[in-house]
């Protein structure tokens, strides 16, 4: 992935992201998610691209866009052009890339299941090539003992030894324990951050790895964002919308990220088909997501076998492919 910024990214950056250098506070103007797809639709029915608002006709669009959103605060978010550079310098003396839904390179999975409301930018390290390989999502809790850290490292190295990648939420715990376990099988890892994606790029441990092409490192949040009980719930659905299946190695019952991804794609999203550890003691949490239609994790024991679990087609309709959907790429 290139770390050069396209100019349609450097708008949507301008327009969304929070732009976080030093001590500065980010501006509290900043487009919400919903606010970016309602200027994308109006942008796009004129026939015109984010980009557009860096060029010479620029306070013209503003002014077009007065009717949807006020003209001075689309000004000011804008004018932070000076700090979009420092940004982008720090991004870029960290090997971080940024793409937007504007660009070819952004993951056409994320695009494929979340339609417009994939983030309108991922933050990464790494080669982006693996955010479309699919693979297994492996979620669980933080809090876990030796017995189900080993078993999760298992099934790490299961999918690296079937040449499948591996999705984690990089949280300490179950998450870790997967990634750790496909890497030292020598697999594949995509790592997906609610938080600090610039310190998880800077650990030595990463930096190989990153290098080598073995593990990408992704957020939609800003890379020097810290921990938001938000945007870790919000995570784990871009996990689900990357890959092919998801294993839940353990969760709560009824409380805490882990229940509500699993119970969102269940009941909603339906991107994938869901899998419940189904050896050792279970728990109240796994029992409850069997009963809102979680799958038996089937104990693949081969390559072969744990490759057939993913290529299984389950036959689901996604809960988004039945909404309005927005006919253009930003």
């Amino acid at each position: 992935m290139s770390l050069s910024i396209s100019p349609n990214t450097q708008a949507i950056l301008l327009l969304t992201a929070p732009l976080i250098v030093g001590r500065a506070s980010p501006s509290s103007e900043l487009l919400a998610q919903w606010e970016y797809r309602k200027l994308a639709r109006f942008l796009h029915e004129r026939q015109r691209q984010p980009a557009d608002f860096l060029g010479p006709d620029a306070e013209a669009l503003v002014g077009e866009c007065q009717s949807v959103f006020d003209g001075g605060r689309l000004g000011r978010l804008l004018a932070r052009g000076f700090l979009l550079s420092q940004a982008v310098e720090r991004w870029q003396a960290r090997a971080i890339w940024v793409v937007s839904r504007a660009d070819a390179g952004y993951p056409r999975r994320l695009k494929d299941h979340l339609r417009d409301d994939a983030p309108p930018v991922i933050y990464g390290c790494g080669d982006a090539g693996i955010l479309d390989t699919g693979g297994l999502a492996v979620v669980g809790s933080r809090q876990v003992d030796d017995t189900l850290l080993q078993y999760t490292a298992g099934i790490g190295r299961l999918a690296a030894q079937s040449g499948r990648t591996l999705i984690s939420g990089g949280a300490r715990g179950v998450d870790q324990a997967a990634m750790r376990g496909s890497l030292e099988a020598g697999g594949k890892v995509t790592g997906v951050l609610a938080d600090s994606l610039e310190r998880a790029v800077l650990n030595r441990d990463h930096r190989s790895l990153l290098m080598d092409g073995q593990l990408a490192l992704i957020s939609p949040y800003d890379p020097a964002a810290g921990f938001n009980v938000g945007h870790a719930m919000q995570r784990n659905k871009l996990m689900y919308a990357l890959a092919e299946a998801a294993l839940v190695v353990n969760s709560d019952y009824g409380k805490g990220g882990t229940w509500a991804g699993a119970i969102e794609q269940l009941e909603k999203l339906q991107f994938v088909p869901v899998y419940v550890r189904s050896t050792g003691k279970i728990g109240k949490g796994l029992e409850a997501l069997q009963r809102k239609g979680a799958l038996t994790w089937p104990n693949p024991a081969t390559p072969e076998e744990f490759a057939q679990v993913l290529d299984v087609d389950v036959d689901r309709e996604p809960a988004t492919a039945k909404q309005s959907q927005l006919p253009f790429e930003i």
